[in-house]
């Protein structure tokens, strides 16, 4: 179990250093900044839906390595995928990371993101891991307000 601890913890701190679409898209239709007061991250998503599929999805911020890691493996995960998709894989990731779901019961669509089972065991690190998805889905619904954990 221990190894799979280390890989876990190596592919967030792989993410973190080196986001993945980390990136503004010019005349993104859907956008929306999101910020934890506790931790101080702040995050900004960008969003293009056509058909109602994400074409692309970018993020900007700063934040934590399990803020940023997570935003960087949500904008992976959900390219090309349906808005209904989007809000399934909402609804896995959020019972995953707060101890609702357990890894492999009901989260088989995850894929990578089931590395973020740990945190759970943290609960102040569950906003930072959630963050991004919420600002996600704010930016589908085009909430002008920010997005705040607290």
């Amino acid at each position: 179990m221990e190894g799979l601890r280390e890989l876990y913890q190596e592919v967030i701190l792989d993410h973190s250093k080196k986001p993945r679409n980390f990136r503004e898209i010019e005349n993104a239709r859907h956008q929306a900044k999101g910020h934890n007061p506790l931790c101080g991250d702040k995050v900004t998503v960008f969003i293009t839906v056509e058909d109602g599929k994400i074409q692309d999805l970018g993020f900007q911020g700063a934040g934590c390595a399990i803020s940023t890691a997570s935003a960087s493996m949500m904008t992976e995960s959900l390219k090309g995928k349906t808005l209904e998709d989007v809000e399934v894989l909402f609804g896995q990731f959020h019972g995953l990371v707060t101890g609702k779901l357990e890894a492999g019961g009901g989260t088989e669509g995850l894929g990578k993101l089931t590395v973020f089972a740990g945190i759970q065991e943290f609960p102040i690190r569950v906003k930072c891991a959630t963050l991004a998805w919420h600002t996600l889905r704010a930016a589908l619904d085009r909430t002008d307000e920010a997005v705040s954990t607290e």
